[in-house]
């Protein structure tokens, strides 16, 4: 019987022969932390007697989700952080860097590598051919001290999309309809497995997209086939070594097949408060919205931004819509000024913030004010979620996002083309 690429990955570097349902120790390739979570794990480190690493070039700790520290006590959080990479030998990216996960998959991740992450999010690297996924602090403490983990190989759901978007649809709105169709649990501890047409023509940002969002569906893993897109992405980056092509075997067993034809698509929404509550963006025409979020680890790309200024260039923001504009990573930033996006966000009323997480937590940089509204390209829109349960989120494409940002109101892409 042939292997999906879960169980092709996870036999690799377990030295067995692993099928959904059984339970491997797993070497890993990467470990890493943010510093939301990562105090704890670095303290349960320590508690577990752990006097070093077991290999300080793997282990990577980023500073993103609060940066720059909107108080004291993240301030020391991040000094703490700090010391603990003196200390270890550990790696550190530091404020303005970028998202942890934008900045695994372009310098860090590999085709077929083992990745764990201090944060759910972690399932991005998928997009390039890794087995990553986000564990608990405990998890994570033991996976920096062992460079090792256990994993019980989860069984595969395969979706297959074909034809291509029409346009003013795109691969957000291909993970949104999908969430929308499965449900917030229906890939529990299951790794989707995306191919078709559709993907192979997709870019790595379309992809890494869509497996960002794999554990909306509570997907252990979202898994793409290493081919020729993604050996073009590594060798533009310098990185032509890290490629090897992967792909599932012709016999793999999945669990499930879920077809899409990619072509009937349109842009779609996720409603508050779950990313499963999906509805056509033309069908919420007339929500208003005090705040339109461009950026994240999801949507915070420079084909990302393209889109977005693409619509937005000689338009203005609704004047009771405020937009806020977060690059993904410093090299996205000089990118996206280089090209002149910066510059058209500006002139439609946009606010630049510093790469990094921005609004999408709730810990500063754009939190909602009680009552309000706002559409953002991250990945989650549960109560609170950016800092006040009072308030409501929508999730969209960038296309979107900027659309709504000109009317003041949720609005199709498409009739502002």
């Amino acid at each position: 019987m042939g292997k999906t690429l879960a169980e092709k990955i996870l036999s690799e570097h377990s030295g067995t022969d692993a099928s959904a349902g059984k339970l491997v120790v797993s070497q890993v390739n990467l470990v890493f932390l943010q510093d939301t979570t990562g105090p704890l794990t670095v303290r349960q480190f320590e508690a577990a007697g752990f006097k070093k690493l077991a290999d300080p070039q793997k282990t990577v700790l980023f500073i993103d989700h609060a940066a720059p520290s909107p108080n004291s006590e993240m301030a020391d959080d991040h000094q703490f952080l700090r010391q603990f990479a003196q200390k270890t030998g550990a790696i550190i990216t530091e404020v303005g860097d970028g998202v942890c996960h934008q900045l695994v998959n372009e310098t860090l991740a590999r085709p077929g590598d083992v990745i764990v992450g201090a944060d759910s999010h972690t399932v991005t690297a998928g997009g390039v051919g890794s087995f990553a996924t986000g564990m608990g602090s405990t998890d994570i403490a033991v996976a920096m001290g062992l460079g090792k983990t256990w994993f019980r190989v989860p069984e595969t759901i395969r979706v297959i999309a074909n034809g291509q978007f029409s346009p003013g649809v795109y691969a957000k709105d291909l993970i949104l309809h999908l969430i929308g169709k499965i449900g917030a649990e229906g890939a529990s501890y299951r790794a989707l497995e995306f191919g078709g047409e559709t993907v192979a023509g997709m870019s790595i940002g379309g992809r890494l997209t869509v497996a960002n969002m794999a554990v909306e569906a509570g997907a252990k893993v979202g898994l793409f086939p290493s081919d020729r897109t993604t050996e073009a992405f590594l060798k533009s980056r310098g990185r032509e070594n890290d490629y090897r092509a992967l792909s599932p075997d012709p016999d793999a067993a999945y669990q499930e097949t879920i077809t899409i034809d990619a072509s009937r698509l349109e842009p779609t929404v996720s409603q508050p408060h779950t990313v499963d509550n999906t509805a056509l963006a033309k069908e919420l025409k007339g929500t208003q919205v005090r705040q339109v979020f461009i950026g994240t680890c999801t949507n915070g790309r420079l084909e990302d931004l393209a889109i977005a200024a693409s619509l937005l260039r000689g338009r203005k923001r609704h004047p009771h819509t405020r937009l806020i504009i977060t690059p993904a990573s410093r090299e996205i930033m000089l990118a996206a000024m280089e090209a002149g996006y910066i510059q058209i966000f500006l002139q439609a009323g946009g606010l630049i913030l510093p790469p990094g997480c921005g609004p999408c937590l709730g810990l500063h940089q754009g939190a909602l004010g009680r009552g309000e509204a706002c559409l953002s390209t991250a990945n989650r829109n549960f109560k609170g979620r950016m800092g006040n349960p009072e308030a409501f989120v929508y999730l969209a494409s960038p296309a979107t996002a900027a659309a709504t940002a000109i009317r003041g109101e949720i609005t199709d892409p498409r009739e502002v083309m």
